[in-house]
């Protein structure tokens, strides 16, 4: 007898993800004293959440504060804090009722793509983009719509490609920084996208996880240009908590209850100890800007070097902790050239295809928010594989 299998069980792989994999067992099978793999493949930062959000956890924990369900939309002086920080970024007020504490931005995508879209919707991105945004969608029955870019649009979209779709999406997806490309919008091209987006009647979805990791560009928030902007951020990447699992939303106000219902039955709450080292977190502006810099030289390592190590063309380096690398010269299967890469020179980049179905066979990317030894390491191991 076979069983049915659902249909979302068929998502594609984040095949990054499957890179960890690969770099992790060839770790294991090093001899003692051999060369270790270098993680390039990965956006997790290597320094972790910082100390004083760390202590403040240990305190809660040694104080016996119980650790239970929060709100749906989690811990009100939590959101209190985020509420602060969108006036002291961008001066822009997101009350604290319009503001939903996530498991995680990974949990904030699915959250927001069934409060704003049907089944069969059509949501607009540029390609190259982060997977889950297409693998989420898909399992939910939407339809992503893909808008071509490259280094003639930095890798962003523009008003002339929405303008160019017919019919209209029902949706756009925004990151700037973004993933895998490390670009930015200027505060005047997501401000025109945002309003021709709510002239539309489009919905926006803007992705500034990387918020804080920008190196000289300035950052904007959707949120300061569209009233029916959703704006999706996160504690993992400036931040440095990757594994504590707490992201947020600030939802305009006809997503409100509709994205507090489905978080109540699909995530109950963010972890309770989690959202307490969250609030700490802001606390901890020195520490998390001393990660920056360190960034920052990092890139700039990365960006003098790897030419010379036969990674001539790379996107513009504005933000995240990302290069994109175009190695059409060099390859035409990212998955097979990354496959040796590893094994060879023992350093894992991730395979463009992950990020575009269709040209990404051409590209990869190198993530460099590692140690910075390690990243000057890789950039000699590349010059000497080459």
């Amino acid at each position: 007898m076979a069983l049915k299998q659902g249909k979302g069980g068929l998502a594609p792989p984040f095949l990054v993800m499957d890179v960890i994999t690969a770099a992790n067992a060839r770790q294991a099978s090093l001899p003692a004293g051999a060369p270790k793999v270098i993680r390039m493949e990965v956006g997790q930062p290597g320094s972790g959440a910082p100390a004083g959000a760390v202590a403040a956890a240990q305190r809660a924990l040694s104080a016996g504060l119980p650790m239970g369900y929060t709100e749906a939309f989690g811990l009100r002086s939590l959101r209190e804090r985020i509420s602060q920080h969108a006036v002291s970024w961008y001066g822009v007020s997101a009350p604290a009722e319009r503001v939903a504490v996530t498991v995680g931005a990974s949990g904030a995508f699915p959250l927001a793509f069934l409060a704003a879209f049907d089944r069969g919707d059509r949501v607009a991105m540029a390609t190259p983009f982060y997977p889950p945004y297409v693998n989420i969608l898909e399992a939910l029955g939407m339809r992503p719509v893909m808008l071509p870019t490259g280094p003639q649009t930095r890798f962003q979209p523009t008003v002339a490609l929405l303008e160019a779709l017919d019919p209209r999406p029902d949706g756009l997806i925004v990151a700037s920084p973004c993933n895998p490309a490390g670009t930015m919008l200027a505060p005047d091209e997501l401000a025109a996208i945002a309003r021709w987006c709510h002239a539309n009647e489009v919905r926006l979805i803007s992705d500034e996880i990387y918020h804080g990791l920008h190196y000289g560009q300035p950052i904007a928030s959707a949120a300061a240009f569209s009233p029916s902007a959703i704006v999706i951020n996160s504690f993992s990447k400036y931040f440095s908590m990757t594994g504590w699992r707490v992201g947020w939303m600030v939802l305009p106000e006809d997503l409100v209850r509709p994205v507090e219902r489905l978080a109540q039955n699909l995530f109950i709450s963010a972890p309770h100890i989690a959202q307490v080292t969250a609030e700490a977190a802001f606390d901890c502006t020195d520490e998390l800007e001393a990660n920056v810099a360190g960034y920052r030289r990092s890139r700039d390592l990365l960006v003098a070097a790897l030419p010379g190590a036969g990674f001539a063309r790379l996107s513009p380096a504005d933000g995240a902790f990302y290069l994109y690398a175009d190695v059409s010269d060099r390859t035409n299967d990212s998955r097979a050239f990354c496959a040796r890469m590893l094994a060879e020179a023992g350093v894992a980049a991730a395979p463009g295809v992950d990020f575009d179905r269709i040209g990404g066979d051409h590209f990869l990317r190198f993530s460099y928010c590692g140690p910075e030894a390690d990243m000057a390491e890789a950039a000699e191991r590349l010059s000497r594989w080459r």
